[in-house]
């Protein structure tokens, strides 16, 4: 734990944090922690992408059209909705 650091937040938000943290059992630095490493960057996600597109090529011998990549995508992001209960 030598490597840690400090976030400087408004008392609302760190209010805010310590009851969520609190209704999962969990801390404020637990909670903190869990929401970095479940979100990707942007360059995660273009590098996560690129991956896939490599292994549909590899599988399918083409890569899906720019159309079905998009189409795909939004369906990505609609079924995470329904999952994430901040956007219902």
């Amino acid at each position: 734990m030598g490597d840690e650091t400090s976030i400087k937040v408004s008392a609302a938000t760190r209010d805010r944090l310590a009851a969520l943290a609190g209704e999962q059992g969990t801390t404020i630095r637990q909670l903190v922690e869990e929401l970095a490493g479940s979100r990707l960057t942007q360059a995660e996600y273009a590098e996560r992408a690129e991956q896939a597109r490599a292994e549909l090529a590899s599988a399918l011998g083409t890569v899906p059209s720019e159309g079905a990549e998009a189409r795909a995508r939004h369906l990505l992001e609609r079924l995470g909705a329904r999952q994430d209960p901040a956007a219902a």
